[in-house]
């Protein structure tokens, strides 16, 4: 079973967002912003990351950033699911190591979509 790390600091995203993961076969953990997020991915290894890049204590640029840095994360798919549609961020975004950038809100199938992209069987 593939492992996705849900980074939001919206309670209701991380439900939404995890109940889709859930239900086609994914195991989810998550976390509240980019510093819990990067502490659940040292203490275990996941599959692929989806984060949004508004958050307190770490943004979500920085988070990737700080993920792409660990050995074990370098080719691991980060997916972005923020309100932020703005070219200028998709850049930075991608410049930081981002796989792939969706606008809130998420189209469950479509995310479904993505994550089978990014993680094949």
């Amino acid at each position: 079973m593939k492992k996705v790390l849900v980074v939001d600091d919206s309670a209701s995203i991380r439900q939404m967002v995890g109940y889709t993961l859930k239900t086609a076969g994914y195991e989810v953990i998550d976390a509240n912003d980019g510093q819990q997020g990067l502490d659940k991915a040292n203490a275990e290894t996941v599959d692929a990351v989806l984060t949004d890049q508004n958050m307190p204590v770490m943004d979500g640029i920085s988070f990737i950033r700080a993920l792409r840095a660990l050995p074990q994360y370098q080719r691991t798919p980060i997916l972005v699911l923020t309100t932020e549609a703005s070219e200028e961020l998709k850049v930075q975004g991608r410049a930081a190591g981002a796989t792939g950038w969706m606008v809130k809100p998420f189209d469950p199938n479509k995310l479904l979509e993505v994550m089978q992209k990014v993680l094949p069987e």
